[in-house]
């Protein structure tokens, strides 16, 4: 399939590229860092190759959300904003922006967002899951109540927050010692973004804010397979919980996901059964994944055509207003 848009695609600066070294070998890490800082070139070869119309670019994990340092943050954020504006403006037929947010401050995030939205033209925001604050080992978690003016402008601007995966702080990983192979993209990044996803779900912020919409890469961080279940136990015992409909209602009506990384076609299809194909959208997760795996076993998987236009195209470009003609 030609005309594809992918929408977790990332890049790097020169601030933020040693976050990303830790997940590679070191033959491999040459190649990567290349991939991350490259737009241009490798990337755009990429996709003329295998039929990627657009991406939609955004900073790589963890960066922002890992400096505790607030007005540090800041900064940087608007470093990479800034950055990533001028390289959409060399090719904006092919690439389009996610802002990166200082989540640290709320206030400063939802104005950082206003910029990028009205001044750079961003389509919404990528954020790297839960925000160190103040000291290292912290772990700020976006549905408490100082962000609820934050979600407010999130909904105005009418655009989706993308939350993207990152590490759990090693303190409250005892889980995970004695067995590193389950750390990062295998297992413990879905967890630590779906209990997240779930948290905001279950604070009630889509009833408070029923236009907000939030994206979720990897055919939904595993949260589409076990939604049934969590909300049956949760109407047995609800032991208070905010949210005023079972969270599966806001999954299929405020929740978006993408096939970054999980290319199984048996997963997307259960997906689809989920939360149907209007809610899907296509995604490779460039460069910690290939284009050519994503793409070919996207443009063969078993599925019907439209369907396959739905999420390989039609639904990024009515979700993000793009001109696709």
């Amino acid at each position: 399939m030609t005309g594809k848009i992918a929408l977790e695609e990332h890049f790097a600066l020169p601030d933020t590229i040693d976050d990303s070294e830790r997940y590679f070998t070191p033959d491999v890490w040459p190649t990567m860092r290349h991939r991350l800082v490259d737009i241009h070139e490798t990337r755009l070869g990429e996709m003329d190759k295998y039929g990627i119309e657009m991406m939609i670019l955004s900073l790589n994990a963890v960066a922002i959300q890992a400096v505790p340092d607030t007005r540090k943050a800041i900064v940087l954020a608007r470093k990479a904003n800034d950055y990533l504006a001028e390289q959409v403006a060399k090719n904006p037929k092919r690439f389009q922006g996610f802002a990166a947010l200082p989540m640290q401050d709320p206030e400063a995030a939802a104005r950082e967002l206003e910029r990028c939205v009205r001044e750079l033209g961003f389509k919404g925001a990528l954020v790297n899951g839960f925000t160190q604050r103040d000291v290292e080992d912290s772990a700020v978690y976006f549905d408490l109540p100082e962000y609820e003016a934050f979600w407010a402008t999130v909904e105005r601007l009418g655009v989706p927050f993308y939350l993207h995966p990152r590490e759990p702080l090693a303190s409250r990983s005892q889980h995970y010692e004695g067995h590193p192979w389950f750390l990062g993209s295998a297992w413990s990044f879905a967890v630590e973004t779906s209990i997240h996803a779930l948290r905001l779900m279950a604070s009630g912020i889509f009833d408070r804010y029923p236009k907000l919409t939030l994206i979720l890469g990897h055919l939904g961080e595993r949260i589409p397979y076990d939604i049934w279940r969590v909300d049956h136990r949760l109407s047995k015992t609800p032991r208070g919980i905010p949210a005023k409909r079972p969270l599966g209602e806001y999954l299929r009506n405020n929740i978006y996901l993408t096939t970054s990384g999980n290319f199984r076609t048996q997963t997307l299809l259960d997906a689809m059964g989920e939360v149907s194909t209007d809610r899907i959208l296509f995604s490779v997760d460039w460069p910690f994944e290939d284009v050519q795996e994503g793409c070919e076993w996207f443009d063969t998987a078993s599925i019907a055509e439209a369907d396959r236009l739905k999420i390989g195209r039609t639904n990024a470009g009515k979700l993000f207003g793009l001109d696709l003609a």
